[in-house]
């Protein structure tokens, strides 16, 4: 035996199955085979070895062959491998009839080892003596007591395929449906659920507010003051015909033709299964989609969803393919979001268990399947635009079908036709119409425009910055933007810019009474934070929500409409102000105890790519009509156009500014009018003062720098403050706790910006433990120091210098005996006050800008004020100090822009 090589390849029968037939003696076993081990020298395999899972592996042939039933031989295509057992005649005879029944199939038969295949075998009695190791097994062919039962996969479409019940189960009480749909229809009765949006206020003012009734009463008390479960309110019945594809109308009494079906969430197609799609299959798909969500393909093994599958699913906006080999699902997610009411290309590929996904020209995302197996069998239809038959659609996250257009599908090279055969290759359908927005395959946008259409027979294009024209075929020289309510310009979102406070003020001229000025929001369905300047019936809005609930606060008069005027919003902490020119401030304190915000995507101004992404909390989603010429957004003047990362259907507002007066040098408009601004190095000297022109005869001569700025007041450095004792500023400065947040421009490298005490006897110094709060800068930093009466804490924020005349933002808060302090939303520094005193005790009032007899008062800690303009003072949040109306102003004078 030392001279013979013993060739053992372990060949893998697993018993899967084992059903005893009751009554008969006969035992069912289904089995798989494979190979253990890996491939290599000792391989069985006739010509090609993969490796699998788990340490097993399996064999195939090369073109022109096919695989044999024991696994690892090939023959011939043409030819038949003879067997040697009754089980191999079975097989074989089963493949015989298959073949006859798929002759369109390429002749290459794609099968290594049947999945679920089962036949049933006769077990012979067992006498005394037999165990359980040395049953004796028959296999008997002809017996007619022992039929062959076999289940085999086709790769031919299903012809008995089953359409599901379009009659939905109603209780007993809801009236039949009687309307009378014609051949092939079906009738539904939905109830419709009360859902409606409740609004409470006036027509023009405060006090509005948005509620959802969901169909119930309100929640009812008992005679004891219990709460009762509350009433469903009666719903009301709605009927409608549910058309089969071809049929159209509210009685499906209307030939339709669908080139490019549209499908409404409800309805679906479906195409014979998939041909030799077991090993690999490549999908590719154009759509265009209406709603985040949805079901775009589904083929599957059983009507039931409990074998292999595959699907292409849209998923919070995501495209997702799922595939099922039958031992674990593997998913490929795309990276990023499709776009809504825009077309979509999408390419899905699988191969075994590995499997990748590309949406629109994005990078690929790979998936792989679990377990050992890596084909799949597709008995039932493929289903487009929805799920059709199939149930125990628990096994995806969504059950609903796809909303929108598809216009191109094809699989493994098989271009897919949509009319019902023989016109197209579609079986049937329910629920599909044509795809009005395929019109857009007739306008061809240039420059990158995109088509939009408009309803009726008609469609426009969308045309990118820079271009105009019916079909984006005009080069636009862009000076003063103008949006027609389809336009939009996008720039970089607020993101971590305006956590804690946001302001920015626009100088527009609106031509309509609605209209989204300005949006951010967090999420592009329009849910969690956001901030919306807006128009609603010529009144602007702005309204924001941190996350608690949303606030709105409103100008007091109507908006002028085709005239220039500027806004002012600034937001700090859950308190906002809205100043239109010509009016006083607003101010609305936001709801919950959240004061942060948090918005992630893109700023819009004019409007926005989608409508779906504004929140359902403002009162418009109508596109802004008219001109914007200046935006400054948290102090810094942002180039309107040059600044935008993109935009769409944007024109000129015919100003001055575009015939070029200023030659090379830079024209900035100013409302009606334009002032040069000459360019370091020019070529050409820059125009004197009096060309400054308008294009408005009639406009006056006033300046247009708006009123807001004078409110903003300028401190002189000596003897120059501002005095606050009322009791809404000193409640929050006198307590265990104090968030400052202040905006200021400074000169001075050293001043004192803000100062609470305890008052002292003139011919006394200021007592070492006398409780204090000062602000200020030295030495161009910021400094925090204070005294809760235990000892003196002093906070220096040495990372950033402020006497640079530039507008900065800080905030100091004292929580106890630590605090901390941030500058311009940059990182914070902390620190804490010995003792064990929490509370700041001072009776001298709030001092801004300075202090009287600053040396005394300060206790030598500053020798004089700040040499600057400070605005936006809000404390803890919720209060702004009005510092247009102090107690006391000394020696302040208006901010000079």
């Amino acid at each position: 035996m030392a001279g013979i090589r013993v060739f053992r390849p372990l060949v893998v029968l697993a018993l899967l199955e084992v059903v005893l037939a009751l009554g008969q003696n006969v035992e069912k076993i289904t089995f798989e085979a494979a190979f253990q081990g890996r491939c290599g020298h000792w391989s069985p395999c006739d010509q090609l070895c993969y490796d699998l899972h788990d340490g097993m592996y399996e064999c195939d042939c090369r073109p022109g062959y096919k695989l044999d039933k024991n696994g690892y031989s090939c023959s011939g295509v043409k030819t038949t491998t003879p067997m040697t057992n009754p089980v191999g005649e079975m097989i074989a005879k089963v493949d015989d009839d298959k073949k006859d029944k798929d002759k369109n199939d390429d002749g290459v038969e794609d099968i290594l080892y049947i999945r679920g295949a089962s036949f049933t075998i006769h077990v012979g009695p067992q006498t005394k003596n037999t165990t359980a190791n040395s049953t004796n097994i028959n296999v008997t062919t002809s017996a007619p007591r022992n039929p062959v039962e076999m289940e085999v996969t086709t790769q031919g479409p299903n012809l008995e395929q089953k359409f599901p019940s379009t009659t939905e189960v109603m209780p007993s009480t809801q009236p039949s449906c009687p309307l009378d749909c014609g051949p092939g229809g079906n009738c539904y009765v939905n109830m419709d659920q009360l859902n409606e949006e409740v609004y409470i206020g006036d027509e023009d003012g405060y006090g509005y507010g948005y509620g959802y009734g969901y169909g119930y009463d309100s929640m009812a008390m008992d005679l004891e003051g219990n709460e009762i479960s509350p009433r469903r309110n009666q719903g009301s019945f709605r009927h409608r015909c549910q058309c089969p594809l071809g049929k159209g109308g509210d009685r499906c009494q209307l030939e339709t033709e669908v080139e490019s079906p549209r499908f409404t969430g409800s309805g679906w197609l479906s195409f014979p299964a998939l041909k030799v799609a077991y090993k690999h299959v490549e999908i590719k798909l154009e759509f265009r989609p209406e709603a985040y969500d949805g079901i775009l393909l589904l083929a599957t093994e059983k009507d039931d969803l409990q074998g292999d599958f595959m699907a292409l699913i849209l998923y919070r906006g995501f495209v997702e393919f799922r595939f099922d080999c039958g031992s674990g699902v593997g998913i490929a997610r795309s990276s990023q979001t499709v776009k809504l009411n825009e077309w979509n290309t999408l390419t899905a590929y699988r191969y075994r268990w590995d499997a990748w996904l590309q949406l629109n020209q994005e990078r690929r995302v790979d998936g792989r399947s679990k377990g050992l197996f890596a084909r799949i069998t597709f008995r039932e239809p493929l289903f487009i635009g929805g799920p059709g038959n199939t149930t125990g659609l628990d096994r995806l996250p969504i059950r609903t079908g796809f909303k929108g257009c598809v216009r191109h599908l094809e699989a493994n090279e098989h271009h897919y036709r949509f009319p019902l055969a023989p016109q197209g290759d579609a079986t049937n359908g329910f629920d599909v119409e044509e795809c009005s927005a395929d019109r857009c395959s007739k306008v061809p946008c240039f420059h990158g425009g995109k088509c939009l259409t408009t309803g009726g027979d008609t469609a426009v294009c969308l045309c990118p910055l820079g271009y105009t024209g019916d079909l984006c075929e005009t080069i636009v020289d862009l000076q003063v933007p103008l949006f027609n309510g389809s336009s939009y310009l996008a720039y970089p979102g607020l993101g971590d810019t305006s956590i804690d406070f946001l302001e920015f003020s626009m100088v527009f001229k609106a031509t309509s009474p609605e209209g989204v000025i300005l949006y951010n929001g967090d999420h592009d369905d329009g849910t969690g934070d956001f901030v919306a300047l807006y128009l609603h019936k010529s009144f602007l809005f702005f309204t924001f929500d941190l996350g608690t609930g949303s606030a709105s606060v409103r100008s007091q008069r109507r908006v002028r409409l085709d005239k220039w005027q500027e806004v002012r919003v600034s937001r700090t902490g859950r308190m906002a102000t809205l100043h239109l020119e010509h009016e006083g401030t607003e101010e609305i304190l936001a709801p919950g105890a959240f004061t942060n915000l948090v918005v992630s995507l893109d700023l819009y101004v004019g409007g926005a790519p989608s409508t779906v992404e504004y929140t359902p909390k403002i009162r418009t989603t109508t596109g802004f009509v008219g001109c914007v010429q200046q935006f400054i957004l948290n102090g810094r003047e942002i180039g309107i156009l040059a600044e935008a990362v993109s935009g769409s259907n944007v024109a000129n507002c015919g100003h001055a500014c575009e015939a070029r007066p200023c030659g090379d040098a830079e024209c900035r408009p100013l409302r009606d009018r334009f002032t040069c601004r000459c360019q370091a190095g020019g070529q050409h000297p820059c125009p004197a003062p009096d060309r400054t022109k308008t294009s408005d005869p009639s406009a006056g001569m006033a300046n247009p720098a708006s009123k807001i700025t004078r409110s903003v007041q300028a401190f002189a450095g000596s003897e120059s403050y501002l005095h606050f004792n009322d009791a809404d500023t000193m409640k929050r400065i006198i307590s265990y706790r104090v968030d400052i947040n202040m905006r200021f421009r400074a000169s001075s490298s050293s001043g004192l910006l803000l100062w609470s005490g305890r008052q002292t006897d003139r011919r006394k110094q200021m007592d070492d433990n006398d409780d204090f709060l000062a602000l200020g800068l030295n030495r161009g930093y910021l400094t925090l120091a204070y005294n809760l009466g235990s000892g003196e804490a002093v906070l220096r924020y040495n990372l950033t210098r402020l006497d640079d005349d530039l507008w900065h933002r800080i905030r100091a808060v004292r929580n106890e005996q630590w605090a901390s302090l941030i500058v311009d939303n940059g990182t914070g520094v902390s620190a804490s006050s010995p003792g064990q005193l929490r509370q700041l005790n001072t009776d001298t009032g709030l001092y801004v800008g300075g202090a009287p007899d600053i040396v005394r008062t300060t206790g030598r800690r500053y020798r004089k004020g700040i040499v600057g303009c400070i605005s936006d003072l809000v404390l803890n949040s919720d209060f702004s100090v009005p510092l247009t109306s102090p107690a006391q102003a000394t020696n302040t004078h208006a901010c000079i822009p």
